[in-house]
């Protein structure tokens, strides 16, 4: 541009390099120290989408495009209904506390596949597998305050529903805590404040903690219609992960769950000697003989991690054949339980096991595209044999 330009526009170009001074970014080096670095990021995006906020129609949406990953822990304390430790982001808190003050609505965040698929290897060190696409619209002036507990009922009630849409469209595990902060913030900017007990704003930081412990409880919610073998092996996965553990405790875990050590174990599903239980990694699987119409007892647990083989191992039309050949009621789980094993992992940072359950979901649209095909050409078949 300058070699262009600069001889029209000489005002513009007349620096030998770009100016820095007010470009947006929290740098240290530039404003003294981290916290006034940190003050001026924030002020200049308030005042930035202020300015948005006074020509943008109502009509149209704002776009926001976004990358950033930064995670910070907390507890959501007394006031946080038994909620715990949850994960926010300051991030986030930043560009969500900008456009909310400024008098936006968050519609939605759809996470956007910019990052090529080797980069999913940096899980274990925070990397994001995509860009956040914020949406957003003019908040209405008149719009009500509320307080901590309705918003609270409003996420519980709200965000299962949404969950379950974005599964259905195929997001990513690494990317559904990111684009559950869309309906999440939508219900939050959709008041003028959401208030504390005591009267003081609930922060952005602390509704993003509730809408995290809200997607654990929707993932966790899905367990009770699982059978028990497989809610055994969710539970000790959390516990233990694949490394051993001591049978006192599966058993007791066991129990809680309607099985038993022996049925788990008969399932295929754990490993039982020496007083010692480990689940049955799909490593250890013969790849490509397991048969489910052979299979006494299966589980969803057990079906999930044979379609992670066969992915593995035969790619996903290997994955697809298995499909067609599992119980109807265990295919479809399939994928709903990967999402809760990916959410475990994360938390856990098991970053090798992570990309396992985020890589099946990442090819189910794939798979049941190929095993619908499979099925239909069998179709075909069978009538042209009629």
């Amino acid at each position: 541009m300058r070699r262009n330009l600069r001889d029209i526009y000489p005002d513009i170009f007349s620096t030998m390099l770009v100016p820095k001074a007010a470009e947006l970014i929290a740098s240290s080096h530039r404003h003294g120290d981290k916290d006034e670095a940190k003050d001026f990021f924030e002020d200049g995006m308030l005042e930035t989408f202020t300015n948005v906020r006074r020509f943008v129609r109502g009509d149209l949406p704002l776009t926001v495009y976004y990358a950033f990953k930064q995670q910070d822990a907390g507890f959501m304390g007394a006031g946080g209904q038994g909620l715990g430790r949850q994960v926010a982001s300051t991030g986030w808190e930043t560009m969500l506390s900008s456009l909310i003050e400024a008098g936006f609505s968050i519609m939605g965040t759809w996470p956007m596949r910019t990052e090529g698929k080797s980069r999913m290897n940096a899980m274990g060190a925070n990397a994001l597998a995509s860009s956040i696409v914020l949406v957003c619209r003019p908040r209405p002036e008149d719009a009500p305050a509320t307080s901590r507990r309705r918003f609270l009922d409003a996420l519980r009630a709200e965000l299962p529903a949404a969950i379950a849409e974005m599964k259905t469209g195929s997001i990513a595990p690494v990317d559904m805590a990111q684009a559950t902060i869309g309906p999440g913030m939508a219900i939050y900017s959709r008041y003028s404040r959401v208030l504390e007990a005591d009267g003081r704003p609930l922060t952005v930081r602390t509704a993003l903690g509730l809408i995290n412990a809200v997607l654990d409880e929707a993932l966790e919610e899905q367990d009770v219609h699982l059978e028990p073998e497989t809610r055994f092996a969710v539970g000790w996965f959390e516990d233990c992960g694949f490394k051993e553990g001591d049978f006192g405790r599966a058993d007791v875990l066991a129990r809680a769950k309607g099985a038993s050590v022996e049925s788990v174990a008969l399932a295929g599903v754990v490993k039982a000697a020496g007083g010692v239980v480990r689940l049955i990694h799909w490593k250890e699987y013969d790849p490509g003989g397991y048969n489910p119409e052979q299979d006494k007892r299966p589980t969803v647990w057990e079906g999930t991690h044979h379609l992670i083989e066969r992915l593995n191992h035969h790619g996903e039309t290997g994955a697809a054949a298995l499909y067609n050949r599992l119980p109807g009621d265990i295919a479809e789980s399939a994928r709903d339980l990967a999402y809760r094993l990916y959410h475990i992992c994360d938390r856990k940072g098991w970053a090798e096991d992570a990309l396992d359950y985020n890589a099946l979901v990442s090819s189910w649209s794939e798979i049941t595209r190929l095993a619908a095909s499979a099925r239909g050409r069998a179709t075909q078949a069978e009538l042209f044999d009629d």
